[in-house]
């Protein structure tokens, strides 16, 4: 599962159209290129199983374009690696859009340098807010005016577009506001973001923990130190105890009711991707956080249910999934 998101998604949808180009029924998935890897593989092993009967696209317009199309009708299922928005829900009310929540993983989003950074052992939350804030723009330009005793060397920044989940979670973990300094390089495609970094020894940047790891061997993951604590570093073990704060988080996938009560290869799906002898090893395989074994189980119930509202509100941190997942929908 090590491939780039851009060759992945291509050789995928040329793969899959050729292989399935006489299939009867048709999976429609689009949204977060953070969601893609586990959706990508959870499709890749549901086709086998299904012996060419189904075909699953699956496309990485970032959460909120994803949320556009579903809430349009246009898709079965929305990729996302945040919840859904106010303004979101009320454009799927408007075209009568029911919708299912189900977490899919937990996320490590990680803060990466250079690997020729020598300076930055850690980071604290104040120190990412200070670099990233609205107020930060044209002003917090260089290195040693984050902290005394870093070089005199430009601060060059990279991180997800503003139609990304991952953009919005940070802003709400980090800055808790509602948007970053504008004056960075920002992409939709995380392996953009990987390449600005790796290629440049001032710059910083954000993502998902499957994209660090992947690239592992010419990023470096900052340690990062919230509310005065230890540093903590990026990682699955460290997500899953939730040591890593404020900077784990859910993903997701959004079903279309009116998709999963009419159209069987639907349901049979995301049955598929919630089952746990699944989805664990699957998620786990591309380099996220499985949930726990109760929260699959609660999610496929929820599904089987047709269960629809959100019970997730942005960031919250320091809140377990399952207790997440016992909330009544809104």
């Amino acid at each position: 599962m090590k491939k780039s998101v851009a060759i992945t998604a291509l050789l995928f949808a040329s793969t899959t159209v050729f292989s399935f180009a006489h299939a009867a029924d048709l999976v429609k998935v689009d949204g977060s290129s953070t969601v893609f890897p586990i959706t990508e593989a959870i499709a890749e092993e549901f086709q086998k199983a299904e012996k060419g009967k189904t075909m699953v696209t699956v496309g990485i317009s970032g959460t909120g374009g994803g949320f556009k199309k579903f809430c349009r009708g246009e898709t079965d299922i929305s990729d996302a690696s945040r919840p859904i928005k106010d303004s979101e829900k009320q454009l799927c009310e408007e075209n009568g859009i029911q919708y299912i929540e189900l977490p899919a993983a937990l996320d490590a989003l990680t803060v990466v340098i250079n690997p020729k950074n020598d300076w930055a052992k850690h980071l604290t939350v104040e120190e990412l807010k200070m670099m990233w804030e609205p107020a930060a723009q044209g002003k917090i330009t260089n290195w040693n005016q984050v902290r005394p005793g870093f070089p005199d060397r430009p601060l060059v920044l990279f991180g997800a577009g503003t139609d990304s989940g991952t953009y919005d979670y940070f802003v709400e973990a980090i800055i808790e506001g509602k948007s970053t300094r504008g004056d960075f390089t920002a992409s939709e495609d995380d392996n953009v973001l990987v390449q600005g970094v790796a290629g440049n020894a001032n710059a910083l940047g954000f993502f998902g923990l499957a994209y660090y790891e992947e690239n592992k061997n010419k990023l470096k993951a900052a340690p990062i130190s919230w509310k005065g604590g230890k540093p903590v570093s990026p990682s699955v073990e460290n997500a899953k105890n939730a040591t890593y704060q404020p900077l784990s988080r859910p993903i997701f996938i959004y079903v279309n009711k009116k998709s999963a009560d009419e159209k069987a290869h639907v349901s049979r799906f995301v049955e598929f991707y919630m089952d746990k002898k699944h989805a664990a090893p699957l998620v786990k395989e591309v380099g996220y956080v499985p949930l726990p074994d109760k929260a699959y189980d609660l999610a496929l119930k929820k599904f089987k249910n047709r269960t629809t509202g959100t019970v997730f509100h942005g960031s919250e941190v320091g809140v377990g999934i399952e207790e997440l997942m016992a909330r009544s929908p809104k």
